[in-house]
């Protein structure tokens, strides 16, 4: 494999979640080892990420894994803790891509030579792969928080503030998982005076 030609797709998973960390990753597809099915991972099944997000592991030349925890998110807000994220991410890769494609409209400041691509994880193969790693690491990474933190749903609705999550909360309080800078969050905090 020509090394020069190394491209990185990077995405992040979880900015509008009111609980969890903010997990990306970044992924170099391996030219010779196709992976069918690449999409945005908002559209496919969690059967089918998951699947996907076995053969992408096993065939991708390169993945990296970044994540910002809660206690950043709340310090720097979701945006910065995303793209820290990301940066994490494509340094975790192990090996220094040529070019860097992230989905959306903000370059992370620690990659200056990224290109952004507004849609990028349904429109470029290695993003895609990146959205579908992502995304499945999240979700599994709630339903482990819902069974250290019963009674908010967190396996269900992944941390986002659903109906279900809103009444959680408002009956249980904001648990060591959620974001306390988040708007439904810090009115329950202030209603129990902390």
């Amino acid at each position: 494999m020509d090394l020069s030609a190394l491209l990185a797709g990077a995405d992040e998973v979880g900015r509008g979640p009111l609980a969890g960390p903010v997990i990306a990753a970044a992924v170099i597809l391996h030219p010779d080892r196709p992976i069918l099915g690449l999409a945005d991972s908002k559209i496919l099944s969690a059967a089918r990420r998951e699947a996907l997000a076995s053969e992408i592991h096993a065939q991708a030349f390169a993945v990296g894994i970044g994540r910002a925890e809660v206690d950043e998110i709340d310090r720097l807000n979701i945006l910065h803790a995303s793209l820290l994220a990301m940066e994490r991410a494509v340094a975790a890769l192990g090996c220094a891509p040529q070019r860097i494609q992230v989905d959306g409209n903000r370059r992370p400041p620690g990659l200056p030579q990224a290109e952004t691509i507004i849609g990028g994880d349904a429109l470029i193969p290695a993003i895609s792969a990146a959205s579908i790693v992502a995304k499945v690491m999240r979700d599994t990474e709630l339903v482990a928080l819902d069974a250290r933190h019963p009674g908010y749903g967190l396996a269900r609705h992944k941390g986002y503030p659903t109906a279900q999550h809103l009444a959680a909360l408002a009956r249980l309080g904001p648990a060591a998982c959620h974001r306390r800078s988040f708007g439904p969050v810090r009115r329950q905090l202030a209603l129990a005076g902390l």
